[in-house]
């Protein structure tokens, strides 16, 4: 294999690794957060855009060398037998040719998914976050209103508009904590089915590849 080739191989190992430490639960999507916040990222995050983009045009161009090399050595005319030697050695640049297609596709396919498990970590930390925000805020409003439904006794809690007032707004309180809860607890096992699915993706092409 050429150098620019194992270049290439070991770029698709080092996104491999990076993608399973991203899947597997190391690390919250908080502390995942807190790294592409922190000083040591930001010099990469400011111009992340333009790194994604050159590193995408220059694996295309190998993708389109492999594809070259592949037609080049695929298109033979089965009539006109050469030596022995000579077709064993067209055969192996076919496979090279091949293997290096493969190699090439699955490092751009793993560009995107980094790219998009970045994005999806960022974005569940955010939601997270908001949502514990407005639990707590329930949670204290129902706070307040328990206690002053209890201060009033049971005899002029039906006749004392404010008691009333407040029972409606912990029954509207309570309800609101409890959707707040069930839509936090989807975005978890959402989050998890994307997680599955990368898993999934990721061994499907490495099932490819070495196939």
């Amino acid at each position: 294999m050429s150098i620019q080739w194992t270049f290439i191989a070991g770029y698709l190992y080092l996104e491999i690794a990076i993608v399973i430490i991203m899947i597997l639960p190391i690390f919250s999507p908080r502390r995942w957060n807190l790294f592409f916040n922190s000083r040591i990222f930001s010099m990469f995050r400011d111009h992340a855009a333009a790194y994604f983009y050159v590193l995408l045009g220059v694996l295309s161009l190998f993708l389109i060398d492999a594809i070259r090399e592949m037609r080049k050595y695929s298109n033979t005319d089965p009539a006109s037998h050469t030596h022995l030697a000579s077709e064993m050695k067209g055969s192996v640049k076919l496979f090279r040719a091949q293997r290096n297609f493969y190699i090439t596709g699955f490092a751009i396919f793993l560009a995107f998914v980094i790219r998009r498990l970045v994005s999806m970590l960022i974005i569940q930390d955010e939601l997270s976050k908001k949502a514990e925000k407005i639990i707590k805020e329930a949670e204290a409003t129902v706070r307040q209103a328990k206690s002053t439904v209890l201060a009033h006794s049971s005899d002029t809690l039906e006749n004392n508009p404010l008691a009333q007032k407040y029972k409606a707004k912990l029954e509207v309180t309570e309800r609101l904590l409890n959707e707040s809860k069930e839509k936090l607890s989807e975005l978890e096992e959402e989050c998890e089915k994307w997680r599955t699915r990368y898993v999934e993706a990721r061994d499907a092409k490495d099932n490819g590849v070495r196939g």
